[in-house]
């Protein structure tokens, strides 16, 4: 079956107070938009068109590096659901099979959800998901005839008996494509807020001797942002299942409420993650790895039997093969570090290539930016780099070579050579003593002239 996806996107969200738009607003590190894309991306869609309004360029940007394949579609005046929807008809056009219409802003819909939506479109000319609510609020009401859904009704336009309702309506649809085009077509602006809702279609298609039916799926799921708070709500939700989620694959967490992930964080089984650990995007961690406690890690990949840690970072770019340690206040970004590497201490190694068993001295620091380019350092394997050298990139240290503590390195360094770079260090007799007693005395008249 062919299936494509309108994901609704053109709202400000002015009860977020911001110049962002709505849907780019983060969760779980990544825009609501991705949580929306993610979900139904696993359903392998022919073409998915994302409707944008407010803030178009930045939404149009952020849906793209979601999906560089999407299609994007303008909703320049917001006029309702509806009037959105028919956005995509020029991106949808020459489309056979299903499309289920999304809400950028809706990020935790399952793909399960969306595929109970596809197998009820067997029955169903149109398929909606609800959801039975605890406070029903001011949620559209699905107003049911048995098992057919006659129509949906706005909270606005709803009668008392009508708000009594509990089974509210999430926005998602799924309909065949030409149809779905056709309920739109028909849809007027005769209610309250004078808008095209594309709820609409429900009472148009039953008018139409269509059957509509409905899939249920839990309250939490249907969770709209609109709020700075919600947000937050949102938030804490999505770390609550990445959690779970990680528990059922076999990784330990400690203080599992101070570990926080990404939308996009893979942990393999028997990794240990310790307290207060921050996933940021694009972190992929191996089995049996261990992060320790404090550390943040975002667009990085840790290896097998690699510990990270505690106090760590590691940036874009960081790559540790197996069984690398990295220890306490050690950054790493865009630098890959071979098999059994180590860098324990104090250290910043960037834009680097690091051999097999080579061992990093405390607070060495790879020089890599001249304040216009940056360069690269290549240190070769089962070298040992003195604590606090100054690695001036582009330098090359070779295989089992050595650099002497404190030192300065510019110059290439050979396979097996020490390299040592230090001024001749002077030894003053009585000097501290004196000069001492003359910075104790020149305070002291200073203090009494006071």
């Amino acid at each position: 079956m062919t299936i494509s996806l309108v994901i609704l996107a053109a709202g400000m969200g002015s009860r977020m107070n911001s110049d962002l738009p709505k849907v780019l607003h983060p969760l779980g590190g990544a825009p609501l938009l991705a949580h929306a894309m993610h979900a139904a991306q696993a359903l392998d869609p022919e073409r998915v068109v994302v409707v944008t309004g407010y803030g178009a360029e930045a939404v149009a940007k952020a849906a793209r590096a979601q999906n560089p394949e999407v299609l994007i579609a303008h909703q320049a005046d917001q006029n309702g659901t509806a009037h959105a929807v028919a956005q995509a008809r020029e991106a949808l056009a020459g489309v056979r099979g299903d499309v289920i219409v999304l809400y950028g802003d809706t990020p935790f819909v399952q793909t399960e959800t969306l595929a109970a939506m596809l197998a009820a479109r067997a029955d169903h000319a149109v398929v909606v998901l609800g959801f039975d609510a605890a406070d029903p609020g001011r949620y559209g009401r699905l107003v049911m005839a048995g098992d057919t859904l006659e129509r949906i009704v706005e909270f606005n336009d709803a009668t008392a008996d009508e708000r009594a309702i509990t089974l509210c309506n999430s926005g998602v649809i799924c309909a065949d494509a030409q149809e779905l085009f056709q309920l739109v077509d028909a849809v007027g602006a005769d209610n309250a807020a004078g808008e095209f809702y594309l709820t609409d279609i429900v009472a148009i298609a039953r008018q139409k001797a269509l059957s509509v039916g409905v899939v249920r799926c839990t309250e939490a799921e249907t969770l709209g942002i609109n709020t700075r708070a919600e947000l937050a709500a949102a938030e804490a939700a999505f770390q609550a299942r990445a959690r779970a989620e990680a528990f059922e694959d076999g990784v330990t967490l400690i203080a599992p409420e101070t570990i926080h992930f990404a939308l996009d964080t893979v942990i393999g089984r028997d990794t240990v993650v310790g307290p207060n650990v921050v996933f940021g995007p694009g972190v992929t961690i191996e089995s049996g790895a261990r992060i320790r406690a404090f550390c943040h890690l975002e667009g990085c990949h840790v290896s097998r039997g690699a510990e990270v840690g505690p106090f760590a970072r590691l940036r874009p770019g960081a790559e540790l093969a197996e069984n690398v340690h990295i220890g306490n206040f050690v950054e790493i970004k865009n630098a890959i570090l071979d098999q059994g590497a180590k860098v324990n201490h104090l250290s910043y190694i960037g834009d680097a290539d690091i051999g097999e068993a080579t061992n990093i001295g405390a607070g060495t620091i790879t020089c890599n930016y001249d304040g216009v380019f940056k360069h690269r350092t290549t240190i070769g394997a089962r070298a040992f780099i003195g604590s606090d050298t100054m690695l001036i990139a582009p330098v090359r240290i070779g295989d089992d070579a050595m650099t002497g503590s404190g030192s300065v390195i510019s110059v290439d360094v050979p396979d097996g050579a020490l390299a040592l770079e230090r001024s001749a260090q002077q030894t003053k007799p009585g000097l501290a003593l004196r000069l001492m007693k003359r910075l104790r005395a020149l305070k002291a008249r200073q203090q009494e002239e006071t």
